[in-house]
């Protein structure tokens, strides 16, 4: 058996400023809740960014596809020689969409855990999805926040 959740927020800011903000990792400590420190193991000009973050209570590593376009964002827990914590596998996607209302943000993952883990594939769905929503809002909030103080987008010349 395998865990899979599935969370989404709206978030009232556009979505270029949505997509830059939570994909600069540099920001993830004063986004996120959960992180207390992230590094960039290497960044070789794909759009794939093996980083290392530090959750409060373990060190797994993340190998994070950052998309354009559709801007999804996908991020895997590589087995070794990076340590997945409890996890046997965990494929993450972020997706973005515009909406009049602002930004769409949605986060998929599927997971397994390792027999050896504290709690099953039930459990951690649980608390995945849990976890996901305090994320999530503080997210918003800070991207709202961030938007508010930036203003109103500059309107562009008008040529007559």
């Amino acid at each position: 058996m395998t865990g899979h959740t599935d969370n989404q927020i709206l978030i009232d800011a556009p979505l270029d400023l949505t997509w830059e903000l939570t994909n600069d990792l540099g920001r993830w400590t004063q986004l996120f809740s959960e992180y207390e420190s992230v590094e960039v193991l290497e960044q070789d000009g794909t759009d794939h960014v093996p980083a290392d973050h530090a959750p409060r209570r373990e060190r797994p590593g993340l190998e994070l596809g950052l998309g354009a376009g559709g801007r999804p964002a996908l991020a895997h827990r590589p087995g070794p020689p990076v340590e997945t914590g409890p996890f046997e596998f965990m494929n993450i996607t972020w997706e973005y969409q515009e909406t009049t209302a602002g930004t769409a943000m949605r986060w998929i993952q599927d997971f397994a855990m390792k027999p050896t883990a504290p709690v099953d594939d039930a459990g951690m769905t649980e608390h995945i999805n849990r976890n996901s929503r305090i994320q999530m809002e503080l997210i918003r909030n800070k991207v709202e926040q961030h938007a508010r103080d930036a203003g109103p987008a500059p309107q562009a010349a008008v040529r007559r």
